[in-house]
């Protein structure tokens, strides 16, 4: 398969932007209809996107603020739940859903996943987070969130059991002889039995290996425990860059990780967000930006900034068009919140500033133009070694969405650089990822060649 730009569409109920529930044309109780996430599942795959991405958090991300719409996961469904419905409507695009190796046990996390996997016919994807904040820790009876490093430390381990749970039956483990009344092959299931620091799981998983053999692993840190783990084990990683230089740095120092863990850079898919404005003209893009960032009131704007922090820092204490204060580290989302901080250094922003910029994409890299415009940029990034595709962030939805799928992807189309059918029934198929093979087996081969 020639190398082609690989897309994801993450698609909140009302859109990406801060004020994006505000817009005239966004549907307000988006967040909690069914049919509308449907239409815009169908609507993406009409786009031939890859997959429809959700991140998720574990709670009402609002802090008392009424302004916080759907888009800051304030009410929302769970996403598997949600993915498991909309795949009976879908054919070819990938689910890729968001779950917590801090408050999911890995027996519960690797069962709905297989399950989702089996439901689609191979389309899932599993994006791993650490869960960062207190509110999130309140929940789960804690009084504060786990430090940043013993996050990632658990969600190692986390991962290498899931691993395992996946694999406790081979793919032909399931007979289901009628004649002879045996269902399955006994010496092909096997038990984790696996004893670590955090965990201890005997396994085997009540559900029969994936049709992907593992759904698509996605990972979206970019700490320096975040990166580690994504070498290791993702698959996909999504990551916020505001400037090729930035993205390219990053997309080599990612890919440069692989070697010592045994794996090729073609084993990883580097999507860097981006939310486009796009219209036939660069004036009605432009007019299209400046209407929404006319939208955000400051309480939405505060609360957006304190959500990329982890919802520890209080910024409304300081004057908004005043310069952005030093802040003070946290064990929230580290990255993010740095990138705040180098944001608001680089183009000397005030509070109000900041957050306008950030309000579209959270920090992600933003475009607006024309359709050419917009595509000389991505191609850009895409064949100097800063991306191999893209999470697409659409402002408001369905509007933005439509307007990529109409105006943006023709033109990939047409440069070559876009898929013009998909290439296989399954998400790993059309990312031109491999299937993993079945550890136990392979320890076996190893064995006899031994």
């Amino acid at each position: 398969m020639s190398k082609k730009i690989r897309l994801g569409a993450f698609l909140p109920g009302g859109g990406q932007h801060v004020a994006a529930w505000r817009h005239p044309d966004s549907k307000a109780d988006g967040a909690v209809s069914i049919e509308y996430y449907t239409e815009l599942a169908k609507t993406a795959e009409r786009g031939l996107f890859d997959a429809y991405f959700l991140a998720d958090g574990l709670a009402a991300n609002f802090g008392g603020n009424v302004s916080v719409g759907v888009s800051d996961k304030g009410a929302g469904f769970e996403p598997v739940t949600l993915f498991s419905a909309i795949s009976a409507a879908t054919k070819n695009i990938g689910f890729i859903a968001t779950a917590s190796t801090t408050y999911e046990a890995p027996y519960q996390l690797a069962r709905k996943f297989a399950s989702l996997d089996h439901i689609s016919h191979g389309r899932a994807g599993w994006n791993l987070v650490t869960s960062a904040g207190d509110a999130t820790a309140k929940n789960f009876g804690l009084e504060h969130q786990l430090d940043h490093a013993d996050r990632y430390e658990k969600a190692n381990e986390f991962v290498d059991v899931v691993k395992k749970l996946w694999d406790s039956w081979e793919d032909d483990a399931i007979i289901a002889d009628k004649a002879s009344g045996q269902y399955f092959d006994p010496s092909k299931v096997h038990e984790p039995h696996h004893k670590g620091k955090h965990y201890s799981v005997a396994g085997a998983l009540n559900v029969p290996r994936a049709p992907q053999g593992y759904p698509v692993i996605v990972q979206a840190g970019q700490s320096e425990p975040g990166k580690e783990i994504a070498a290791r084990t993702a698959e996909v990683v999504f990551t916020a860059q505001q400037s090729f230089e930035d993205a390219k740095a990053f997309y080599s120092d990612l890919k440069g990780r692989l070697a010592k863990y045994g794996r090729n850079p073609d084993e990883l898919k580097i999507m860097p967000g981006v939310s486009v404005f796009v219209a036939e003209t660069e004036e009605e893009a432009k007019a299209k930006y400046q209407q929404l960032s006319d939208l955000i009131l400051p309480e939405a704007g505060l609360a957006l900034l304190a959500g990329l922090s982890g919802g520890e820092v209080d910024l409304s204490q300081y004057d908004l068009d005043g310069p952005f204060p030093e802040l003070p580290k946290t064990q929230g989302i580290v990255s993010r919140q740095q990138m705040m901080v180098d944001i608001a250094k680089k183009h000397n922003f005030t509070i109000r500033q900041l957050y306008q910029w950030v309000a579209g994409a959270r920090g992600h890299w933003t475009i607006i133009g024309t359709p050419t415009q917009v595509v000389d940029q991505l191609q850009y990034w895409f064949e100097n070694g800063a991306a191999d595709g893209f999470n697409v962030l659409p402002p408001v939805l369905p509007l933005s969405l439509n307007d990529f799928v109409d105006l943006v992807i023709p033109e990939l189309q047409r440069r070559g650089l876009f898929r013009t059918e998909y290439e296989g029934k399954t998400l790993r198929e059309n990312l031109g990822l491999a299937r993993p093979e079945n550890q136990y087996v392979k320890k076996e081969k190893q064995a006899k060649a031994a």
